[in-house]
């Protein structure tokens, strides 16, 4: 197992060094040029003198593999940069911001994992029934429609025609219960995430169960003469979740990158909100930094689930 768990760790290593090549190589690619952003134009136009100056204390002069090394290993070293905007630290407003992100996409996964795995199992054990039939339009609505589009809706029904919720951001300035203000806020971008996942993690559990209760031996139990809810509950869901749980593990990723369109939509001061500033001020900077702390958080999430399927089904790690 521990083999197989640093093999996993160091396949890790050349992923993320592909995806900073990509990064920082597609970005430059654009042809942005960061002194265009520093300097207002009357300084371009009358200090080329200046600008060189700059261009040159910055590294921007250098060959672009060059640059990259340094940049990587800034990296490495902690120092994510500065934004060209604001001249902001990148590290600070990461360090402000991701817990935000964090606590977005964790509060989905739990409310779409008791959601939708428990619809799922009674969907199961009370086949084509009302809540089955219920739950499989919920399910192939909630994957159909787009991330976005439900958050549009959200905001269009609570927010603007009955004012329950708020439309945007984190905190009110003037809130003086700050837990209510924080699940009032919090409410309509959690839902709009857990919508989609719970629509996938519903048909999981939904057909995992039946394929569980359709095995012999749930038909030997039941013959043996016991109890209903024990035969559901000790035999059947717990052998159904196995499955599931990796499924679960593997929609962490989802939940991550889903994060950039939900915050943008509820300007929502996480991660992903700020990536989407810095595309749109081509601060390219931040975009690199935070596109590559993105990439990086899902590959230890697919790291994770290797290993929790490792742990779960041994025959993965010895395949490998």
């Amino acid at each position: 197992m521990l083999k197989f768990i640093l093999k996993k760790l160091l396949l890790m290593i050349p992923m993320l060094l592909v995806i900073s090549l990509i990064v920082f190589f597609g970005l430059q690619a654009t042809g942005i040029d960061p002194i265009n952003f520093m300097l207002s134009p009357e300084q371009l136009s009358a200090s080329p003198e200046v600008v060189e100056q700059l261009r040159e204390e910055l590294g921007l002069n250098d060959p672009l593999i060059v640059q990259y090394f340094n940049w990587l290993g800034n990296m490495l070293h902690g120092d994510f940069g500065y934004s060209i905007t604001d001249g902001s630290s990148i590290a600070s407003t990461l360090a402000v911001r991701m817990p935000y992100t964090l606590e977005l996409a964790g509060y989905s996964l739990v409310l779409s994992a008791i959601i939708g795995i428990g619809i799922g199992i009674i969907s199961a054990i009370r086949q084509n029934g009302i809540i089955d039939y219920i739950g499989r339009v919920l399910a192939v609505l909630g994957q159909a429609v787009p991330q976005f589009l439900v958050g549009i809706i959200l905001i269009q029904i609570f927010s603007i025609k009955l004012g329950i919720f708020p439309a945007a951001n984190r905190v009110s300035p003037d809130a003086t219960n700050a837990f209510v203000d924080a699940f009032m806020h919090l409410f309509l971008p959690v839902a709009t995430l857990t919508i989609g996942m719970v629509a996938v993690l519903m048909r999981y559990a939904r057909n995992t169960m039946l394929d569980v209760l359709n095995s012999d031996y749930i038909k030997t139990a039941r013959s043996k003469g016991i109890p209903e809810w024990k035969v559901y509950l000790k035999h059947g869901f717990r052998n159904a979740m196995k499955p599931v749980l990796v499924i679960l593990m593997f929609r962490i990723p989802t939940l991550i990158g889903g994060s950039v369109v939900v915050e943008s939509v509820f300007s929502y001061p996480g991660i992903g909100m700020t990536m989407t500033n810095a595309i749109v001020a081509n601060d390219y900077n931040v975009v690199m930094v935070t596109t590559l702390i993105i990439a990086a958080t899902m590959l230890v999430c697919s790291f994770m689930v290797d290993v929790l399927n490792a742990i779960m089904d041994p025959r993965v790690r010895l395949g490998e």
